[in-house]
């Protein structure tokens, strides 16, 4: 059953909850957010039993996002260096729950630390994937690639380039809301369910898309994006945190 409108919790760029109890943290750093329109027809299949597109304006959205993920920590202890710090490239996907819960579904999560990708495969059942991957910044210009090792398919490549530009003061209503997502939909161990998040607002600045090169969103289920992204935006980054797994999204 989806939602009624008056039901599903507002964009805003600050939470709309608290957490209770803190199950993981992480710093999302040099955040590289790319965007292209999709078809609600073509996503909604590949998203978890009680969740339908999230749609703004009557769209939906693929999101491609690069970043580096520094000091994975659990239950509010102090960021591990190594094993928890390594650069992550994602296809995610918008959704709304039965609660009017807004949140992101990934299809895919690029990672080049082995450890983690084997925890969140078999502990989270994420559909993460070993790769081959580097950030780099030269002035204000970042680039991030990303070749896929383990699970195939082997050799899925994507490469971004961008120019960071100035801080945006005001983000308009479709940055917020391909930005300030606050969960995570998930099927877990064969349950629909929401796992929250918190962090501060982001600080979002425009950025020019100097190359993109993508073979993730096509692995991923989706149509291969016809044109350039319609939004491209870059972030130095926020600290976050996770909380417990909110569930069922489904009726029972």
């Amino acid at each position: 059953m989806a939602p009624t409108a008056r039901s599903v919790e507002p964009i805003t760029p600050d939470p709309v909850r608290r957490l209770s109890h803190t199950l993981l943290t992480q710093s999302w750093l040099d955040v590289a957010f790319l965007h292209w329109a999709a078809d609600p027809a073509d996503v909604a299949p590949l998203l978890p039993a009680g969740t339908t597109p999230d749609l703004h304006e009557g769209r939906t959205y693929v999101g491609l996002v690069a970043f580096r993920m520094h000091r994975v920590g659990w239950f509010g202890l102090p960021g591990i260096p190594y094993f928890g710090t390594f650069p992550e490239t994602n296809v995610r996907l918008y959704s709304v729950d039965r609660h009017g819960r807004r949140a992101v579904v990934f299809r895919s999560l690029e990672a080049s630390r082995l450890l983690p990708v084997a925890i969140g495969r078999a502990f989270f059942q994420l559909p993460y994937c070993w790769a081959r991957m580097e950030v780099a910044r030269d002035g204000d210009t970042l680039s991030y690639r990303t070749r896929r090792r383990l699970p195939g398919p082997r050799g899925t490549h994507s490469r971004i380039a961008l120019r960071v530009g100035e801080r945006i003061g005001e983000p308009t209503p479709l940055e917020h809301f391909l930005t300030a997502r606050w969960g995570m939909h998930h099927t877990f161990f064969g349950r629909s369910g929401h796992l929250p998040n918190i962090h501060p607002r982001w600080p979002l600045h425009r950025a020019e898309l100097l190359h993109v090169e993508d073979e993730l969103i096509p692995a991923a289920g989706l149509p291969t994006p016809p044109g350039p992204p319609l939004s491209v935006l870059y972030s130095p980054g926020v600290t976050v945190r996770f909380g417990r797994l909110a569930r069922p999204v489904t009726a029972t």
